[in-house]
């Protein structure tokens, strides 16, 4: 038998202050009012060798890979997404997929090149395939010019 949590009642409160405000004030306390799902980050990082990353996202339900925004900074990938599951005719009874807008930020392994970044989305999954950015320590001569004085 799984324990109770005490946060279980939030998620009937979170529901009634949606409809009664009709804005998402609760989003800052999701990771308290999920119960009983396992805890995932819904991110997967695969390394090949030790050039290459692929990163996968669970993001289901997209109708247009416009919906999706991916930025990367340096050794940190950024996605934002919409999510907006609707079924024609039918109503939302119980939810337990994730819709709504939210924004991920991934911190990598290493700094990755911004111009060899390749992302793709198939089957609700995002995949990101990025390479290590290897920095030039070769010593660069600079030329010296004569002054005008």
């Amino acid at each position: 038998m799984m324990p109770t949590s005490p946060f279980n009642q939030f998620k009937d409160w979170k529901k009634q202050w949606e409809y009664f405000f009709n804005q998402d004030f609760w989003n800052n306390f999701e990771p308290f009012l999920q119960t009983n799902k396992p805890s995932s980050s819904g991110v997967n990082i695969y390394k090949k060798e030790e050039n290459e990353l692929l990163v996968v996202m669970n993001i289901p339900g997209l109708e247009d890979v416009e919906q999706v925004e991916v930025y990367v900074d340096y050794k940190t990938l950024e996605i934002k997404a919409e999510i907006n599951l609707q079924f024609k005719g039918f109503e939302l009874v119980e939810e337990g997929i994730f819709q709504g807008t939210f924004e991920k930020m991934v911190p990598l392994p290493f700094a990755v090149k911004e111009e060899r970044i390749e992302a793709t989305y198939d089957g609700g999954l995002l995949m990101i395939h990025l390479h290590r950015l290897i920095p030039d320590d070769t010593k660069k001569k600079i030329k010296i010019k004569k002054a005008e004085i």
